[in-house]
């Protein structure tokens, strides 16, 4: 899908594109994240249970209609992100594309990296939605997930202003658009996407590795590594099954934990996001690794491999979303649709290494590469547009799984699957 493209933003603003490589998650072992430091107030709308709304029908989208109808722009907003998933520029506090929308819009930006895991962001914001106060953030970025699903469940995410989504609806790629996890975008719209798979090195291991089988083999044992999370780790072994996670039960669960303990004992290590640096070194030689991160070694190791397990891997989303009380919504909003623009999506994929919510951006990098001066530039951006890291094939897309959403009642049962497996 290329679309039609929006006109030419001058050049002298779109530069920036052939940044450092860096994936976000790769910044989560450095710590040292910032505060909140906002003052709280309040600005809100009524609660809206659940998906369907506590009114029902078309009350609760008259009520949200109104909401949107009395909102004005106010010249700024705050938003609250992960670390390094953002483009730079020469300074680590320089971000073009939020340079170039405030240029364009005259809406400032106040940007921080302030998530460093989704469970943590969590219970971190919790007590203050909880009380009725601001977070101090007008978006946040969350993966669909356990997380996700509470802030859905505690109507503590305003819905969006279907209205102001036009660039969302004409460019998004079909991934993000109506996802399961929130049919109709009613509270988000994707940031990036990623695919949690498996990373080797073909060189120490002697042979490719082809899917969650290879994961079993004790000629590996001491070199696998696994995620310590409940959530991606039940979702391998699902697939290791032929198990759909998103369509699991609890009788699937039990079979999932069960493959995981018959391969722990070949486990090294249940890894956070140290496991791409295991790997690069060698002390892993296969792991479970998300797709960007991959992307991102393979510049310091080029033997380094990703696949997408012929059994099935898991697809996940980063979502903009924007929470109950923001002081500045529309302004937010504003923001949400501007970033699908291609050429803004551009400069973000071209940064962020992982699977653009923009298909218009591929053939953007195809036309940098061939009309690049330099070879490096040339290298670099023929690199991006052909990576199935970042623009997986549609056989790709069909062995790709959601994770399974998750009440809140059987989220202990899955926990007490799971926690203890890379826990002790």
């Amino acid at each position: 899908m290329t679309g039609e493209l929006p006109p030419e933003l001058s050049p002298d603003l779109i530069r920036g594109l052939t940044q450092p490589r860096v994936s976000r998650r790769s910044a989560l072992k450095f710590g040292g994240l910032s505060a909140l430091g906002l003052a709280l107030s309040a600005c809100s709308i009524a609660g809206t249970k659940g998906k369907g709304g506590n009114l029902g029908g078309r009350a609760w989208r008259d009520e949200i209609d109104k909401f949107w109808s009395e909102q004005k722009k106010k010249g700024h907003f705050d938003f609250e992100n992960w670390p390094l998933y953002m483009d730079q520029g020469a300074k680590a506090s320089d971000h073009p594309s939020l340079n170039l929308f405030t240029k364009q819009t005259g809406i400032t930006v106040t940007y921080r990296e302030d998530i460093s895991d989704n469970s943590g962001y969590y219970g971190k914001i919790a007590p203050q939605l909880s009380a009725g106060q601001s977070i101090g953030a007008d978006i946040i970025v969350i993966t669909n997930g356990f997380e996700l699903e509470n802030l859905f469940e505690r109507d503590w995410l305003i819905p969006l202003d279907q209205s102001r989504m036009t660039n969302f609806y004409k460019y998004s790629s079909e991934l993000v658009r109506d996802p399961s996890y929130d049919r109709g975008n009613v509270y988000t719209m994707a940031w990036q996407s990623g695919i949690t798979g498996i990373g080797y090195n073909p060189k120490l291991i002697g042979h490719e590795i082809t899917g969650w089988k290879d994961l079993l083999d004790p000629k590996l044992s001491g070199k696998i590594g696994m995620f310590n999370n409940s959530e991606d780790l039940a979702a391998a072994a699902m697939c290791a099954l032929g198990i759909d996670p998103e369509r699991s039960t609890p009788s699937d669960w039990t079979k999932a934990a069960d493959w995981l303990k018959k391969q722990r004992p070949l486990v090294r290590k249940y890894y956070d996001q140290s496991y791409a640096d295991a790997l690069a070194k060698g002390d892993l030689w296969a792991t479970m690794a998300w797709s960007g991160d991959i992307f991102l070694k393979q510049a310091d190791n080029p033997d380094l491999k990703f696949v997408i397990p012929e059994e099935g891997g898991v697809i996940w989303t980063d979502n903009m979303c924007i929470p109950v009380h923001a002081q500045h919504p529309l302004d937010a909003m504003i923001y949400m649709d501007y970033v699908y623009q291609p050429k803004i999506a551009e400069m973000l994929a071209a940064y962020i290494n992982y699977i653009t919510p923009v298909p218009a951006v591929q053939p953007l990098f195809a036309k940098e590469a061939k009309d690049a001066t330099s070879k490096a530039d040339k290298d670099t951006y023929a690199t991006l547009a052909s990576s199935p890291l970042i623009f997986p094939k549609p056989a790709d897309f069909a062995r790709l799984h959601r994770y399974r959403v998750l009440p809140s009642k059987e989220r202990k049962a899955w926990n007490a699957l799971f926690e203890p497996i890379y826990q002790s």
